[in-house]
């Protein structure tokens, strides 16, 4: 299966790549960016609200638990990087696919 490009297989896990903007009006996708998936979040990028956003929306949209998404790249950037574990990189492709129509 061919994989989209924000997404790759790290161990037994998944890496996620993000384009992040802060402050939108909504929490959601808004297609893809180069080589990562654009992902609006209505919070404010202060105290790391932003973040915890991110990995919140993330863990619903794939139907699994907030403790097996971590931000592990990118806490001060927009570009970020999310480890998902939990989930096959073909389960998480598959959704997100659906999700982001």
């Amino acid at each position: 299966m061919n994989h989209p490009p924000y997404l790759a297989q790290a161990a037994d896990a998944v890496l996620l790549t993000l384009k992040v903007q802060p402050r939108a009006r909504r929490t959601g996708f808004a297609g893809i960016l180069g080589s990562a998936l654009k992902l609006q979040v209505a919070a404010p990028p202060v105290d790391f609200a932003a973040n915890e956003a991110v990995l919140e929306f993330i863990a619903e949209s794939l139907g699994i638990h907030r403790r097996f998404v971590r931000l592990i790249r990118g806490a001060t950037s927009r570009q970020k990087v999310v480890l998902i574990e939990g989930l096959s990189l073909e389960e998480v492709a598959t959704k997100l696919n659906e999700l982001n129509g």
